[in-house]
């Protein structure tokens, strides 16, 4: 949403706001555009955004669910008729539209009809951003829907850094479905002053109403006085649903959508890392990425939206993993003792989190920090570009090395994970996965053998994170010497006060050294 006008990749698309058609695109600039909407693909055996994108089963195609259903009239006019010789003349436009619309139309338009709204805004975001969820304009408006970020922040929408969530499907359609039925309702019901309103802000459409009126001139949108970019953005629009309605009489064969839920939004509850969301929804990070496209770091928000977009039919086998896991286990943990200068700041930056993470973590409630002593961090599960990270994060993250031959080997049986595994063992993932050379395409077998490696320890990581269900006649120093740490440690670590008792069922945490409890 902004009066801003740019055009995506190669000039092949057009956006809100833009004053001039698109000029013919070289082959060169055509094949630009192709690479820029394929997403990294894997040959797996199980459903990824390829078939999601790609599935075409006989059920109802969206296409003509929204031709059926759309009611805006389309106006004789001549930008309109513009508009519609040019998406008549460039039919690969709305093939590649349709490629990237697939994963979420079908969830945008059940959002449209939940609150009423007229279908034809299921199209506002091929206008707005060519269904691209990464799109940012100039004026830094981004997401399907390019809000820009003062609307953005008034509708309530979360960005900071780990997370943009105009670039996140659900929660910038929601905002977007809010803007327009407030816009419509005081637009006095009128849905092409609701959609010129959107693009150039509602002052501007009713000062203009307004001015009209005033001179007894007529005040429909066709008669307005409005910035050029949004005399074309609405035309743009009907021209773009009487094409899909009429698509055969134009001779446009659309790609189908298959009318069927593509993705399922889950409540994860608590910040999470990104790869252990995508080995319980057996996918792959990439994958995940791509459907939950407000995401920016190796993590979901630990300030939320606590969600994220599965496809639909892995949700029931993430939510039964899901289940099995508590909020302490959704982040990988490393034990980091405190130098001589260091800050919460500088840590955070150090291992990629956030000092309020750090802080929580550790019952911080200021960032004084002692050399010397240790605090608990949060980092991400699987290693990513070790050239970009610093020393501490190398070490904190760098596979760990065999000190012994304390060797296990694990059987596969049905319904098991790398994410279980690795938990009965104390071990990681990439652990596993570097003693057995698997890569993130790589599917368990039933009946194969895993090598698992027991006092693995490396420089940063010799200890791992173990909860502890406090028991009736338990207390501070036989917990503390059951697992061979200190009172003062078991104090610190859980910002537990001396001199109040330890309730059963209570759940501690405790920073256990491998070696010591092997």
């Amino acid at each position: 949403m902004r009066s801003t006008s740019y055009l995506i990749a190669g000039g092949l698309a057009f956006l809100a706001g833009c004053q001039t058609l698109p000029q013919k695109q070289t082959q060169t600039q055509a094949a630009s555009v192709e690479e820029t909407i394929e997403y990294k693909r894997k040959p797996t055996g199980n459903q990824s955004l390829e078939r999601i994108q790609e599935d075409v089963v006989q059920t109802q195609n969206l296409w003509s669910k929204l031709a059926q259903e759309m009611q805006l009239p389309i106006a004789d006019n001549a930008l309109i008729e513009e508009y519609r010789q040019w998406y008549i003349k460039h039919p690969k436009h709305l093939r590649i539209i349709s490629k990237r619309a697939a994963p979420f139309l079908q969830y945008i338009i059940a959002e449209l009809e939940k609150n009423n709204l007229p279908l034809e805004l299921a199209l506002l975001p091929i206008v707005e951003s060519a269904y691209n969820p990464k799109a940012v304009s100039p004026g830094k408006a981004a997401g399907l829907w390019q809000l820009t970020l003062p609307t953005a922040g008034n509708l309530g929408i979360k960005m900071n850094w780990w997370y943009d969530g105009r670039q996140d499907v659900a929660a910038s359609t929601a905002a977007a479905i809010k803007l327009l039925t407030y816009l419509h309702k005081k637009m006095d019901n009128n849905w092409l002053y609701a959609v010129a309103a959107y693009n150039t802000g509602e002052g501007r459409v009713l000062s203009a109403i307004k001015h009209n009126q005033a001179r007894d001139k007529s005040s429909d949108f066709w008669s307005l006085s409005l910035p050029k970019t949004t005399r074309h953005y609405v035309p743009q629009l009907l021209a773009l649903a009487d094409v899909i309605k009429n698509a055969d009489k134009y001779g446009i064969k659309l790609t189908p959508i298959n009318d069927i839920p593509r993705l399922t939004l889950v409540n994860i509850e608590s910040q999470m890392d990104l790869s252990l969301a995508a080995e319980m929804a057996q996918i792959s990070v990439e994958e995940l990425k791509a459907i939950n496209p407000g995401l920016n770091r190796w993590a979901t928000s630990p300030v939320g939206p606590h969600q994220l977009f599965v496809p639909a039919e892995k949700a029931k086998v993430f939510n039964q993993a899901l289940a099995k896991v508590d909020n302490e286990s959704k982040l990988n943990w490393v034990r980091y003792k405190i130098k001589s200068g260091d800050s919460i700041s500088k840590i955070a930056d150090q291992f990629e989190t956030s000092a309020k993470l750090i802080r929580s973590s550790n019952g911080l409630n200021g960032n004084n920090i002692v050399a010397g002593r240790y605090l608990i961090i949060p980092v991400a599960g699987k290693d990513p570009d070790l050239a970009s990270l610093s020393n501490d994060q190398v070490i904190a993250r760098r596979p760990q090395v065999k000190t012994s031959n304390a060797k296990l080997v694990h059987t596969i049986k049905s319904g098991d994970s790398l994410w279980e595994i690795a938990k009965k063992y104390g071990v990681s993932i990439p652990q596993i996965s570097k003693w057995n050379n698997l890569t993130m395409s790589s599917r368990l077998q039933i009946g194969r053998d895993l090598t698992i490696w027991l006092n693995e320890t490396s420089a940063a990581q010799a200890s791992r994170i173990v909860n502890y269900k406090v028991r009736s006649g338990d207390s501070l120093a036989r917990i503390a010497a059951k697992y061979k740490v200190s009172v003062a440690e078991l104090v610190e670590w859980n910002s537990l006060q001396k001199n109040k008792y330890l309730q059963p069922g209570q759940i501690l945490k405790l920073v256990i050294d491998n070696q010591a409890t092997s």
